[in-house]
């Protein structure tokens, strides 16, 4: 009750009792500061403080803090900085103390080096001070998965060919300014004209010739391209973009390969095989039931009865709902030390082992929406599951509140690692928001002292 009580005091003042979220969250910083220190090492590294020059670098705590902020205000960074100027809350909140602003690229270099899996690591702490404040108790349990799209124009060959080909010609102009002697022939024209006739051509059998002759131009890019890396240079920026290209070949030479196969030979190419985007190597193909094919990752979450998520796993490739149950399960008794009572999911996640794996652990009522064949949900009472299936669409408006308050739909964070940060960031973000929800009710029901 140490931060109910804390809080009892801030609310007095008005910049704080207008703007409660970041009440909760200053008060949690400040009674924890092991929470700062778990971050500590992911943003300075092996960096050490200088005493010299301008002292003009943010404090580990001014880092964290902006970056929640700016996950709670839904911000970019240049309007995170422009925001230390326009609020009052946010410099009081970031701790300016009447300092100049820090520059969008001083947070970004600092904010972009934290880790997701010491975000996760943060998630289970703020949990862990909520089921001691009373807002949580983790007797109850729902899972359900989504996807979060990564910030990529929908694939096709046709595309993927096009992408390669106008990158490859811009790296190579960059490349001709450290390079005199370097020669290339521009084919984007070519490339483009081949690229909107595939576009706007219907049926096979017309399409092959134009793949035929865009591959041809493709062929020459990838030589003239795997050429260009082999010229010598003094040039450290040189080297820089000869290393650049080095990955993108292997990338074209994938792309090739995959659309001959497809577009030529008629192959019925492999997902495994398969290149979704040269900018985002990362992106998996998501389909879910008869729904539309999604490209992103998908998002497995598990919250409790307080709606807090207690859980999230950001995966690769696209596993079934059946083999994440049982892994979720088992992470969230290992990081509160809690056997649910109650566990409820819909019936994607439904299997036999499912069901007995969780009576093993100890849970009491086990809820499937929807069960397969003979099995059976395991329930103390009729009126125990009704109330458990209703329970679980909870999930739903967890999950809608998650990517609508916090414009999750499409990650536009670049990279895997930057799009699991992205992703537990807005997870933060949210149970913030509903612990700040949770202790204003409370405070509401509190008696008044007179």
């Amino acid at each position: 009750m140490k931060i109910f009580n804390e809080l009892l005091l801030k609310f007095e003042k008005p910049d704080w009792s207008s703007n409660p979220e970041f009440c909760v969250i200053d008060t949690i910083l400040e009674s924890r500061p092991d929470i700062i220190l778990m971050l500590k090492s992911d943003i300075i590294g092996s960096e050490r403080a200088s005493s010299f020059g301008r002292q003009d670098t943010p404090s580990v705590e001014q880092i964290v803090r902006a970056a929640i902020f700016k996950e709670m205000r839904g911000l970019d960074y240049r309007e995170l900085e422009y925001a230390q100027n326009d609020s009052r809350i946010c410099a009081n909140f970031i701790k300016l103390d009447c300092r100049e602003p820090y520059s969008f690229q001083m947070f970004q270099k600092y904010i972009s080096r934290i880790n997701p899996d010491t975000l996760h690591r943060v998630l289970v702490e703020i949990n862990k001070i909520a089921i001691t404040e009373g807002l949580e108790d983790v007797k109850s349990l729902s899972q359900d998965s989504t996807v979060v799209k990564t910030n990529i124009h929908y694939p096709t060959n046709n595309s993927l060919v096009w992408d390669c080909v106008k990158t490859s010609t811009r790296l190579l102009e960059q490349l001709k300014e450290e390079i005199d002697t370097l020669d290339f022939i521009d084919y984007t024209k070519s490339a483009k004209k081949t690229f909107y006739e595939i576009n706007v051509t219907r049926g096979e059998a017309k399409r092959i010739p134009l793949f035929q002759k865009q591959l041809i131009l493709f062929t020459k890019v990838i030589n003239q391209t795997s050429n260009a890396i082999k010229k010598k240079s003094a040039s450290i920026i040189a080297e820089a973009i000869q290393e650049e290209l080095s990955k993108l070949l292997v990338l074209m030479k994938q792309v090739y390969d995959v659309t001959w196969r497809k577009e030529i030979k008629g192959e019925k190419v492999p997902n495994d095989d398969k290149i979704f985007s040269i900018y985002e190597q990362h992106t998996d193909i998501i389909v879910k039931g008869q729904r539309e094919v999604l490209f992103g990752h998908k998002i497995n979450l598990a919250a409790g009865k307080s709606n807090l998520v207690l859980d999230c796993q950001i995966l690769r490739g696209n596993p079934s709902d059946k083999s994440l149950f049982n892994p979720t399960l088992n992470t969230v008794i290992e990081n509160y030390g809690i056997i649910p009572r109650d566990s409820t999911t819909d019936g994607g996640y439904a299997s036999l082992a499912n069901l007995e794996h969780a009576q093993e652990t100890g849970i009491a009522n086990i809820v499937f929406n929807k069960v397969v064949g003979s099995m059976q949900n395991i329930v103390s009472s009729s009126n125990m599951e009704t109330r458990l299936r209703k329970w679980r669409s909870a999930m739903e408006a967890i999950i809608s509140n998650i990517k609508r308050g916090f414009n999750i739909f499409t990650c536009n964070w670049k990279g895997w690692i930057h799009f699991k940060a992205k992703v537990l960031w807005s997870i933060l973000a949210y149970n913030f928001r509903v612990m700040t929800g949770l202790i204003l009710a409370r405070l509401r029901s509190a008696p008044k002292v007179c």
